[in-house]
């Protein structure tokens, strides 16, 4: 159901906690491109300037369709087994100079991080995105978080929410609903990605939203347990 849980959501260990008073500071992650951000302008920039720097004839109109693991697993598609580290650490460079100030912020992210804020909670982004590379597109849109960790993935973001006591992951993805459930956290999905909001229901999101304007009233509902 859009917009709405579905399942038994009394039995979430992440419903359950929000009425614990005691396990404060409590979190919130999200991802970050095509959940936060709309990067796929800098990401195409990028991925061309690699292919004409490598000579390898890279489709970036196919790769930002497809957003959310990390660069190494992208171009695993295009490189030799042995030059994907050098072409992944080539990218990173290429997309901190031109990639950043492509990149806008989605609809409804400054709100959303600052409805988890003024309710008393911690933000974090958990990212497939090189931390590094992260934080420059957080900081050139302001959008004040407070920690973020990357280059991890589906059951590998699930690690890091876990060690952060995370409650909800939103994101994207498929493989964000995946992390969110190996961290025993509510899995917020937004339908502004690659996956339809059918797709991330038949997933196993418990909330779908069509973006995160909806967010904040959301999170008002959570809370109230």
């Amino acid at each position: 159901m859009i917009g709405h849980y579905h399942g038994h959501v009394s039995d979430s260990p992440a419903t359950a906690a929000s009425a614990d008073p005691d396990s404060t500071p409590w979190t919130v992650g999200f991802d970050l491109d095509m959940t936060l951000i709309d990067s796929r302008a800098g990401i195409k920039t990028t991925y061309d300037l690699l292919a004409a720097e490598t000579g390898v004839p890279i489709d970036s109109d196919a790769i930002i369709t497809r957003l959310g693991p990390p660069v190494e697993t992208e171009l695993a598609h295009w490189f030799p087994a042995d030059q994907v580290q050098a072409a992944s650490d080539r990218y990173r460079e290429l997309y901190a100079r031109y990639g950043i100030d492509e990149a806008t912020a989605l609809p409804g992210a400054h709100e959303a991080i600052a409805a988890v804020r003024e309710r008393g909670g911690r933000v974090v982004v958990v990212t497939g995105k090189q931390t590094a590379n992260a934080r420059r597109n957080l900081d050139a849109l302001n959008l004040v978080v407070d920690d973020v960790f990357g280059q991890v993935f589906a059951e590998d973001k699930g690690v890091v929410l876990l060690k952060q006591n995370a409650r909800v992951y939103v994101g994207d993805h498929i493989g964000d609903v995946l992390g969110a459930h190996v961290a025993g956290a509510l899995a917020v999905a937004v339908a502004t990605g690659p996956y339809s909001a059918a797709e991330l229901e038949q997933a196993g999101a418990e909330v779908v939203l069509p973006d995160l304007t909806g967010f904040p009233s959301w999170l008002d509902a959570y809370l109230a347990g």
